[in-house]
Order: C-alpha cells, then structure tokens, then sequence
C-alpha cells in the first residue's frame, strides 16, 4: 500500500514563494475572476512573503515583446528585484528561474500566477516531479474561463499539489496573533487588501485594538 504524504503546515523558515507572469496582456485575457480582486491577492502573498522573510523569485513571459512589465503593484514591494524574464510558457525550462527556485534550498514552493492552466500548471506538475511540495493559492491565479482554471485546479490537486488561499497563507506564516514581531505587518496587509480589513480598523480606531 502507498504511503499517504501529509503535508504539514507552512513555515516561513521552510518554503520559498514564486509570482509568475502578473502582467497587462496576461491579465487582459483572465475572465475566471475579477481581475482587480487577483491583484489584491497577489499583493497579500507578496507582502506576506516580505514580512515573513520568505524568499520570494518573480518571473515574467516576454515582458518586451507582448505581455509588459510585472504590474508595480507587486514589483513595487521588491525594488531590489529584476524579475527573470522568459520565452517558455513553462517556467521550470527557464534555467535561471530554476537555479533562483533551488539557489532559496527550500522544499516547499507555494506558486500563484497567470494563467493557471499553463503558467502555474506547468511548473508545477515538474516541480512535483523533481520532489517539491508545491501549494497553490488558488484566489492569486486566473484563467481564461472559470472552467479552465477549475480544471486546471483539479488537474494540480490529481497530481499532488495543495491549494490554498492567499490569505491562509497569511495566516499561516503567523499562526499566533500574540507574535508581535509580525502582529502589526499583517493587519496592515488585511486593511489594505481585503473585505475584513474594515473591521479590523473599526476595531483597531474604537475599541482600542486586537485581543493578541
């Protein structure tokens, strides 16, 4: 009998994240969600990734010839970063993409990107296959049709990939919200980018703040 593989929680001495292909022509052709609310999640797992010291590789497809720049919205929150630009729709063929994912010598590589049936899936089936455990923050991802990124989805979960969402991520690498070092980073991340934020600066400006 097979051995079942529990994957455990996600840590952020433990896993290395990768922002694939968040550019204007990719964009153009997502219709699976609403694009402004990819953005918004994009920038929740980047900003998460600063926050929590998690090493983080942007990748993009043909950034001068047709698809653009990465959107400023999630470069802007690595300056110091060029993102390794490709012709592969796989970004697992590119070898700088793949030494940048082996140089982190994590294990655990969560991936979000545009589009899902291509870009996220193709690195990910041949991460999977090279031994990596790869999470999938499914709300951080997009497609041409809900039907192309939910097949997508099911193909990535067949195949032993783990979705997840990009707050759970957040919440993931805190785990406790007595840990102050990192308490105020990531309510400003729920403020700025998503619905929840709105409680939390009613609770923050008139009850005088969180219980942790």
């Amino acid at each position: 009998m097979a051995t079942r593989t529990i994957h455990g929680m996600l840590a952020p001495t433990e896993c290395a994240v990768a922002l694939i292909d968040f550019q204007p022509a990719m964009f153009a052709g997502v219709h699976s969600h609403d694009r402004t609310t990819i953005v918004q999640n994009v920038q929740v797992l980047a900003k998460a990734a600063r926050l929590f010291r998690v090493p983080t590789i942007l990748s993009t497809v043909a950034a001068q010839s047709f698809s653009g720049a990465m959107i400023p919205e999630v470069t802007g929150i690595f300056p110091d970063q060029k993102p390794i630009d490709r012709t592969s729709i796989n970004s697992w063929l590119d070898p700088n993409f793949r030494a940048a994912i082996e140089r982190t010598g994590r294990r655990k590589i969560v991936v979000a990107g545009l589009w899902t049936e291509a870009c996220v899936l193709f690195p990910t089936l041949d991460m999977l296959q090279a031994g990596y455990e790869v999470y999938v923050p499914t709300d951080g991802c997009g497609d041409i049709t809900c039907e192309a990124h939910e097949r997508a989805v099911q193909r990535l979960v067949q195949a032993g990939a783990v979705p997840v969402t990009s707050l759970q991520f957040l919440f993931e690498l805190q785990q406790d919200w007595g840990r102050g070092e990192t308490y105020e980073g990531c309510m400003e991340i729920m403020k700025a980018h998503t619905p929840y934020g709105i409680e939390v600066r009613f609770v923050k400006e008139f009850l005088g703040g969180h219980g942790g």
